[in-house]
């Protein structure tokens, strides 16, 4: 495994990089931003309130913005006073990325900003957002001193919509002219210790693929099921043979997890179908498994329900691929954070998260590396805290100055890097 230069050994040059004092001198700021961003929480990839309040708030600064063509994104390059080639012969870049769409949920925070539109930021995308505002406001008063560039990349999207991938196809990689050389994104956890930051090398987060199973027989009265071919008792003998399937065909070490989401079908008690419905989340962690399941998945369900004399249409959809970050990345993400903040605060998880990101398009064209940080409100119970996507996950802005000072340092510390190479 390669490794990168230790962090406080790229700090030690002449590059000037923000400090805690200056975080907490833009925090209330991040804060206000933040609280703003949350009331006025939008979904998908059209987000003209939310892109309008990231402009605003950096309106002023010597950058170059453009905005996206398809979807409500933001991307601006910071360059560096100090630009120096690097030993392939181009300017180094380092991409940061925050994502700022929200969720269909109606909010039960009981925040005195609470969001009131049946709308929430219940993944915590407004801190996010918040966050790299803060982390473009520190980079850019040492700006002169920075020996490459730095791409922000505000993100509508992450929410099932692909926004990555939108960003990515209108070029956001390429932004600062030669391709990015880095990637870095952190997660809020509204359930996880205010501060400490979680990542590992390798698979991080799961694939997401979702099957959608329609199996057709023929309808009858509910008295005489031998008169026709009944749908829901083969759909849901799938549900438990898809389970066994896994464990006895696919490593536990490399694993697999489906969960069958939806299950329709019927309209009365007395009446058999003509069919049924099923609709299948298929988590995995590696590309080899990934491939695997798209493969055997499908043909197992068709197999399955001719056995019984029905048919079986199976549409199955690669929505996400893995998140894997690089291992080189994953220790300078590491290591930079516990320089920062100390080493008690940066958690090597043992183990992925089994959520899915589409920062994985990121992942996968360039090397790079994502992680979590925790935001649980400093005075809640463990036992009373609740995970993202909850409509009471409760995020506090309390760390904000953690969040933009540590993302700027990881622009700042691997354009060090980068350029002494």
């Amino acid at each position: 495994m390669s490794s990168l230069p230790d962090p406080t050994e790229a700090v030690a040059s002449s590059v000037h990089l923000p400090t805690a004092d200056d975080a907490a001198d833009i925090a209330p700021g991040l804060v206000a931003l933040r609280r703003e961003l949350h009331e006025n929480v939008e979904l998908g990839l059209d987000l003209p309130i939310t892109q309008k309040l990231v402009l605003e708030a950096i309106e002023g600064l010597d950058v170059e913005v453009s905005t996206g063509e398809s979807l409500s994104s933001i991307v601006v390059v910071l360059r560096g006073g100090a630009r120096r080639k690097d030993s392939t012969g181009v300017v180094p870049a380092v991409l940061l990325r925050g994502d700022m769409d929200g969720l269909p949920v109606t909010e039960a925070t009981g925040f005195d900003f609470a969001a009131t539109s049946g709308r929430m930021h219940a993944c915590g995308h407004d801190l996010h957002t918040a966050g790299l505002v803060g982390a473009l406001k520190l980079l850019h008063r040492d700006r002169e001193s920075l020996p490459g560039d730095v791409v922000f990349m505000f993100q509508p999207g992450e929410e099932g919509y692909d926004g990555a991938g939108k960003m990515i196809g209108e070029g956001v990689l390429d932004a600062a002219g030669p391709r990015v050389k880095a990637a870095f994104g952190i997660h809020v956890s509204a359930d996880a210790d205010l501060g400490v930051a979680f990542s590992r090398p390798g698979p991080y987060m799961a694939a997401f693929s979702k099957m959608t199973i329609t199996v057709t027989g023929k309808g009858t009265h509910a008295s005489r099921p031998a008169t026709g071919k009944d749908p829901i008792q083969v759909g849901a003998m799938l549900v438990g043979q898809l389970q066994e399937y896994v464990t006895r065909r696919f490593d536990i070490f490399d694993p697999i997890v489906i969960t069958v989401g939806q299950f329709n079908g019927g309209t009365a008690p007395n009446v058999v179908p003509d069919s049924a419905s099923l609709v299948v989340s298929v988590r995995t962690f590696s590309e080899t498994v990934t491939a695997r399941a798209e493969v055997e998945l499908p043909q197992l369900v068709r197999d399955l329900v001719a056995a019984h004399g029905l048919n079986a249409d199976v549409d199955y959809e690669s929505v996400l691929p893995p998140t894997i970050n690089d291992d080189a990345e994953a220790e300078f993400f590491l290591s930079t954070f516990a320089d920062l903040f100390g080493p008690e605060r940066a958690v090597r998880r043992a183990n992925p998260h089994p959520g899915s990101e589409d920062f994985s398009r990121v992942l996968a064209q360039v090397p790079g590396a994502y992680g979590h940080f925790g935001v649980a409100l400093p005075n809640l119970p463990v036992a009373e805290r609740e995970a993202n996507h909850s409509p009471r996950a409760r995020h506090s802005d309390d760390g904000l100055a953690d969040h933009a000072l540590f993302l700027a340092h990881l622009a700042g510390r691997r354009l060090v890097q980068l350029a002494e190479d």
